[in-house]
């Protein structure tokens, strides 16, 4: 795995500011997987005078100019999957078949998306005898995780570009690899100097030194909820907007009657999907008690025939957790939750039956769940899924809103009474009977989940001001 030791600034490779070396652990092996120099407020105060030299022009640039900007990243971007891909599966262990695909497909589907939107978009809107213009907002901070690197590293560059703003990304040191590839890919497809700037480096210190610099127009941030909240109070100061995408605990609920053989093996593979990494991860499912018993069975089966293996090697398995911290606190919520009394379905404590190093977890599934119980409230961040029972659908209703989080959630069964339903949860995206994200379609969250949204059109105009011009002016 090649190293980056170097931040990418105003168009080229330089050195750290006073940086330290950081070596990023491979999960599965718990060998060394990369090395990256964590940065430092230099290195920020470097990247965000280079994104603010550029602004100007950039931001003047044409919608024409810009959709052809975003044409060959496109095609810059396709060559480099497969080097994006196993980055991904090096560095954060998602299985190499969904680093290929998923993982490494979502950028691709986030660049052709933004093309669309601002293909489509009106900068300008006549009213009345008066006029409105959105124009770009300005140098934009993007500070992004681990789970799906390239996914919520796309889905925020690929609109602010499109919008005419200029950047500084702090992505994770978790996967960090996969934003030094992407640098390279703006950077082949001609990418004025100063654009775009990547700065390796933590939250602490890189991450803060973003948030609260003072030439920084806006932040949108990706990660936990705890975090967000230290991005937006260090952010306050100089009251620039802030975008955030938090936790999730989504339910899905199961509709009384809905054939189980239909409705469960999507809701257990969006959990196992990522070993659990991901925010929107259906982990909540709500069983009506008459099928409680016949669902927990089910679902423990299709956990407990889900392997565990080499994220590099082909396959249906699912790979490690990132570190060993995220395999530490999925350990004590196991523990928790049979303390608590909820009923251990599959899996459990410890590492799997044959595995010795590495962080991988055990696929787990809690049956019998009160909501009260910190697996129902906590976001678990790994394989883990929770059956909780209800009575009707209010009480469902009730469960599915009886949490801090509002990011997604899903509902099984019959469209027609799924209906009476979707306008009660508060949640940013409720899929029924559907699959996963659609890229065209806005994505964020109610409550702590966060605010602002993502994606397509509604991503594109986070990144716009809009500025009143009243009276008249020559055509």
């Amino acid at each position: 795995m090649k190293s980056y030791l170097q931040h990418y600034i105003d168009g080229q490779w330089v050195d750290s500011i006073g940086g330290t070396a950081h070596s990023v652990t491979n999960p599965a092996t718990e060998g060394q997987a990369s090395q990256i120099t964590l940065g430092t407020a230099a290195d920020v105060d470097a990247a965000v005078a280079a994104a603010r030299h550029a602004f100007p022009a950039f931001s003047a640039t044409s919608k024409e100019e810009r959709i052809a900007l975003l044409g060959r990243i496109i095609e810059a971007y396709k060559a480099r999957i497969g080097d994006i891909a196993e980055a991904i599966s090096t560095e954060m262990g998602c299985p190499i078949s969904i680093s290929s695909t998923a993982q490494a497909g979502s950028g691709l589907g986030h660049l052709a998306n933004a093309l669309a939107a601002l293909t489509a978009y009106e900068f300008e809107e006549k009213i009345g005898d008066n006029k409105v213009v959105r124009e770009a907002i300005g140098v934009v901070g993007l500070i992004t995780p681990w789970n799906w690197p390239m996914n919520q590293i796309v889905a925020k560059v690929a609109p602010a570009l499109a919008a005419g703003c200029t950047i500084v990304l702090k992505p994770s040191e978790e996967a960090p690899t996969c934003a030094a590839i992407f640098a390279e890919v703006l950077e082949a497809a001609g990418l004025p100097a100063g654009v775009f700037n990547l700065v390796q480096g933590d939250g602490p210190v890189v991450g803060n030194a973003i948030s609260a610099h003072p030439d920084v127009d806006m932040v949108s941030f990706t990660g936990s909820t705890r975090a967000g909240i230290m991005v937006a109070k260090s952010a306050a100061d100089t009251v620039k907007r802030v975008t955030q995408e938090l936790g999730g605990k989504s339910p899905n609920i199961i509709l009384p009657g809905t054939p189980l053989d239909k409705a469960l093996p999507g809701g257990c593979g969006g959990v196992l999907l990522n070993s659990g990494q991901s925010c929107v991860a259906p982990t909540r499912m709500l069983v009506h008690e008459s099928q409680h018993d016949e669902a927990a069975a089910m679902v423990g089966a299709i956990f407990g025939g889900k392997s565990v293996g080499d994220p590099l090697a082909q396959g249906d398995h699912i790979g490690p957790v990132v570190n060993k911290a995220q395999w530490d606190k999925i350990q004590g919520l196991i523990a928790k939750g049979i303390a608590d009394g909820a009923t251990l379905v599959t899996g459990g404590l410890g590492l799997p039956d044959g595995v010795e190093k590495g962080y991988f977890v055990k696929p787990t599934v809690f049956a019998n769940v009160t909501n009260t119980m910190a697996i129902a409230q906590e976001e678990i961040f790994g394989p883990v899924l929770t059956i909780l029972p209800y009575k009707d659908l209010d009480e469902a209703v009730s469960i599915a809103n009886d949490t801090p989080y509002g990011l997604g959630a899903y509902i099984a069964g019959d469209p027609s009474v799924a209906k009476t339903i979707v306008g009660k949860i508060r949640a940013g995206s409720v899929y029924v009977n559907a699959g996963g994200l659609a890229m065209d379609m806005p994505f964020g969250g109610y409550k702590q989940s966060g605010n602002g949204r993502e994606f397509g059109r509604f991503g594109l105009e986070e990144y716009l001001e809009v500025k009143s011009v009243i009276g008249a002016l020559p055509a």
